[in-house]
């Protein structure tokens, strides 16, 4: 099942995504779990696919807008330096352990919503990723257990403006101006996707590729991931995990390649779907 947030002219909701269209769940459990990642929160997930199943949509194609997969993120936790070529083009030692950052919700964007160039920056850059969203609670899991955490996955772009990035050693100003951070279309329940491992990651820019490679190059997968980060906090669901980003960055490129007002990226993961945005001053 595909589930997403949007937005029906002022009204934020959430349901899930079927041909033609959406089924409207916030509709049906608004009350109950205002939104998909209280729905999550709450044990809803199997309520919400029982309700889906075989339904016609509420809302028509076209008659909304995406929302980020979960508008109300309260921890969104981003792998840096997590394949071997991007690693190496950044010319960043190995590590024994994954690199953490953290995004804040407010940052985020959902697909077809522009992706903002700050006034500040010339230096705007794309970075596909996957994103996993925790859909079991747990504490220092084990890695043989993480899998069983994974709610779904989606289309992540950790849009990252370079120079506030490397203004010192700590990524978070340069991955934190408002609207740089591509959430979506949808998200895909792990039930839909046994393999994520095996799924090709692409990332193009005015449909041009810019990086590609498959989930199993992560140098810390999935389940290393889970476990490490459940070790100094205890996940629930509703939790995001950004996996990291290959090979391909335009910071990286020579020359230097960016992004500005009129150009547009698109993050593409097979099985999972595309995010598109166009990029907008900001």
């Amino acid at each position: 099942m595909k589930l997403a947030s949007v937005r029906i002219g002022k009204k934020e909701t959430y349901g899930a995504v079927v041909a033609g269209g959406l089924v409207d769940l916030g509709k049906k459990f608004g009350k109950k779990w205002p939104t998909l990642r209280l729905a999550l929160l709450g044990g809803g997930l199997a309520t919400l696919k029982t309700y889906a199943k075989g339904r016609k949509p509420d809302v028509k194609d076209g008659k909304f807008a995406w929302a980020p997969v979960l508008p109300d993120a309260t921890r969104i936790f981003c792998a840096g330096l997590n394949y071997r070529e991007h690693r190496a083009e950044t010319g960043r030692p190995d590590t024994q352990h994954p690199t953490i950052f953290t995004r804040f919700a407010y940052t985020q964007i959902g697909h077809e919503q522009a992706m903002l160039k700050p006034l500040e920056s010339e230096r705007l850059d794309w970075e596909g990723e996957l994103a996993i969203v925790i859909g079991k609670k747990g504490r220092r899991i084990a890695r043989e257990k993480a899998m069983g955490h994974v709610a779904g996955y989606a289309c992540y772009n950790d849009g990252s403006v370079r120079d506030y990035q490397r203004h010192t050693s700590q990524f978070t100003p340069g991955k934190n101006f408002a609207a740089t951070g591509g959430f979506g279309p949808w998200l895909v329940t792990s039930d839909e996707m046994k393999n994520i491992a095996a799924q090709t990651l692409t990332t193009r820019v005015n449909g041009v590729v810019k990086q590609q490679a498959t989930i199993d190059m992560l140098i810390h997968d999935i389940p290393q991931l889970i476990a490490y980060i459940s070790t100094f906090c205890p996940l629930e669901p509703g939790d995001v995990i950004v996996t990291g980003t290959p090979g391909g960055v335009g910071a990286a490129r020579t020359p230097p390649e960016f992004m500005f007002p009129g150009d547009t990226v698109e993050v593409e993961i097979t099985g999972v779907g595309v995010l598109r945005n166009p990029i907008k001053a900001g």
